[in-house]
């Protein structure tokens, strides 16, 4: 499977994706061949080899004639649609304005069907947005990934005004994702980009495992003393997924010394009914020797609001600690096997195509044990062997 990897080391704006794809290898000619199905006043691509800060780049500057009308979301679907491009293609550009048609309805107070883009409907976004779609389809690219943003400081000036950075409808797009502080001033991650990389990327992370074999840099308009301000694109194929599957995930950690166990018992279970991934204590010892218990969670990272709240609440806790890190998870599947004491639901794990660990429903076996009056290890033992023969 080939794989995509935007590194936003100096955020990212529209045409810094497209001119990244396209120093990434996609075909020039194909690309505007593609463009100018799209029924758009006439306009002037800019396709040119330049440096940032001694790093090779190519830009991507449509030069659009100035307009004094506005598109809403109905109109730019109207004009994507007819362009008659892939399903994918598609689906993606019209998917990606209707997130931004959101993220600017929230910020104004108004309808998505009312919103009339002054920035993100003009020309040269239009092109922006599709040029990205049909450049990481003509890469063959089956997934995108992302390393949290850089979204840069102070503010911007936008249609409506002077506003902070990130501006308003980024800021909107990028609720759950995170981000990466910097000290340098002014709006480096566009709403355009904010909407392409969180409606295309599966997440935001470290570099995935893969063997590279393209990388491509896309140029910014600024140019900043500090850093080059290119977006990377990195494309290579990953590893097996029937293996395991990357995710990320936060963990939580609380450090609790002045709370009774059933406190603590009756925390783990609320947190548990909540929905975390996994919640586990550990005893320890504190400042002057005092026996304490850390609690540690894991969940989605888009959650940690949620279970920041029921921790805080629910225990004596005066701070939790967050951190971000990378899990693999084995491929499953779940059936339920018969054995010679009654159906058991398993859970098989599998790596490089090979089954490798099976994992009975304990319940299950608990309540055949019982019911048979035989050791829980005996049910355990003729699930799992029920399970490696149903494969």
């Amino acid at each position: 499977m080939k794989i995509g990897y935007f590194d936003c080391c100096s955020g990212a704006a529209g045409d810094m994706i497209v001119a990244a794809c396209l120093d990434a290898g996609a075909p020039r000619d194909v690309l505007l061949e593609e463009l100018a199905k799209l029924n758009l006043p006439k306009i002037n691509l800019r396709i040119e080899k330049v440096k940032k800060n001694a790093l090779a780049a190519t830009t991507f500057v449509p030069e659009a004639p100035h307009e004094h009308h506005h598109r809403n979301l109905g109109i730019i679907r109207e004009i994507i649609e007819a362009a008659n491009y892939s399903p994918r293609v598609t689906v993606q550009a019209v998917t990606i304005f209707t997130a931004l048609a959101e993220a600017e309805a929230k910020v104004h107070n108004t309808t998505i069907e009312q919103v009339h883009f002054h920035e993100v409907g003009a020309v040269d976004s239009i092109i922006d947005i599709v040029a990205a779609c049909l450049a990481l389809e003509l890469l063959q690219v089956d997934k995108i990934y992302a390393s949290p943003p850089v979204v840069g400081n102070g503010t911007v000036k936008c249609a409506h005004g002077i506003m902070p950075v990130p501006a308003p409808a980024a800021a909107e797009l990028l609720r759950g994702i995170p981000i990466t502080p910097t000290e340098t001033q002014g709006e480096l991650l566009t709403p355009t980009a904010a909407a392409i990389l969180t409606t295309l990327a599966e997440n935001f992370g470290p570099l995935p495992e893969m063997t590279i074999e393209n990388i491509g840099y896309g140029a910014g308009q600024k140019n900043f003393p500090e850093l080059p301000n290119v977006l990377r694109l990195i494309i290579g194929t990953a590893r097996d997924l029937t293996d395991t599957t990357p995710t990320e995930v936060a963990v939580l950690e609380a450090n609790i010394d002045d709370t009774a166990p059933e406190i603590i018992g009756f925390l783990t279970e609320q947190l548990r009914h909540a929905g975390a991934l996994d919640v586990f204590c550990t005893p320890i010892f504190m400042k002057k020797n005092r026996p304490a218990t850390l609690l540690s969670l894991i969940c989605r990272p888009d959650e940690t609001p949620k279970f920041e709240n029921i921790i805080f609440r629910q225990s004596t806790t005066f701070g939790i600690r967050h951190h971000r890190c990378r899990r693999n998870i084995l491929n499953r599947q779940t059936h339920t096997v018969t054995t010679t004491y009654g159906p058991v639901r398993v859970k098989q794990g599998f790596y490089q195509g090979h089954l490798i660990t099976v994992s009975p429903e304990y319940e299950d076996c608990r309540h055949l044990a019982l019911q048979n009056n035989l050791p829980l290890k005996d049910l355990i033992a003729a699930a799992q062997k029920a399970a490696e023969e149903l494969t």
